[in-house]
């Protein structure tokens, strides 16, 4: 029997962290995967672990995979579709670097329970150079005065994220 269309599988768990989180900058690319049914909203999650959270160049938000440092950071849990995950990859620049997509545990706001999610980690070749030259001082979330810092891609010299220029 065919699935419809509003019945779409949503076989992964993303933690949304940063821009694309509610009444930030990227918020759009969800509301238009939940518009296609290929993405739903659980709620509001923490990381069970700390974690660091530091914006780079540009106000870019990037979640670091140094289990203990930082804090709990707070965000949303989206189930979403096999298509809107390979979106999201394109969108977070997976294939050249800028993050990787990896397993992290989330504690619900309300009512405590967890999943295993993903989220999109700052790359490996950065991420521990990058907690460094902030002085490995992180955020328990992305808000507002992070988000006015936030420059669009297409709005960026060369419309590139310069994150990359931290690493050879």
């Amino acid at each position: 029997m065919m699935q419809r269309e509003s019945e779409k599988a949503k076989p992964h768990l993303i933690f949304a962290y940063g821009t694309l989180k509610q009444g930030f900058p990227n918020r759009g690319l969800m509301e238009e995967l939940m518009s296609r049914d290929d993405a739903v909203l659980l709620g509001t999650y923490f990381t069970q672990q700390s974690y660091p959270l530091v914006c780079g160049p540009h106000g870019i938000p990037y979640l670091i995979n140094l289990p203990g440092l930082g804090h709990r950071v707070k965000g949303e849990v989206y189930a979403v579709s096999d298509g809107a995950v390979v979106r999201l990859d394109e969108f977070e620049g997976v294939s050249v670097g800028c993050y990787e997509r990896l397993p992290v545990v989330a504690a619900a706001e309300e009512g405590g329970g967890r999943v295993e999610a993903e989220a999109y980690w700052g790359h490996r070749r950065f991420g521990e150079v990058l907690w460094r030259m902030k002085g490995e001082v992180g955020m328990k979330e992305y808000g507002e005065k992070e988000a006015r810092e936030y420059v669009r891609k297409e709005n960026r010299p060369g419309g590139r994220n310069t994150i990359l220029d931290l690493v050879p």
